[in-house]
């Protein structure tokens, strides 16, 4: 199945922090994004999760992204953010509960076609015993 999605990560840039590293770690997780600088903040699109979705079955944390998509879920597009200390290394890790001291990375999906729940099960298939389910 083809999938059509509008992906736009967003992530501040504080004074402590050196621009491109920032933009590493959203190009660690997201390698097609094209990353704009804007004062303050980094602002990506891309179409593809492909990378992210790989990086979910590596680690083994499809039942963690799934409640993370879900629950970030409106209409079309659902929405998570990211540690960007872990983005930087090229690791998954969701950022829940307060703000990070740093930020995170904030993820924005639109699914244009077919729907939100299909994608979702497409990038984090639901699991049993910790095992993709077919």
């Amino acid at each position: 199945m083809i999938y059509s999605i509008d992906v736009q990560i967003t992530a501040p840039v504080n004074d402590t922090e050196v621009t491109e590293r920032v933009a590493d770690a959203i190009s660690n997780l997201f390698p097609e994004a094209e990353v704009e600088t804007h004062p303050g903040e980094l602002l990506a699109t891309c179409h593809s999760l492909d990378r992210f979705s790989e990086r979910l079955h590596e680690q083994a944390i499809l039942d963690t992204a799934r409640g993370a998509f879900f629950s970030g879920q409106e209409g079309n597009t659902f929405s998570f953010d990211l540690k960007k200390q872990a983005a930087f290394r090229g690791v998954v890790n969701f950022a829940v509960g307060g703000e990070s001291e740093l930020g995170a990375l904030h993820v924005r999906v639109r699914v244009n076609d077919p729907d939100v729940e299909s994608f979702i099960d497409h990038i984090a298939p639901e699991t049993k015993d910790g095992r993709p389910i077919q």
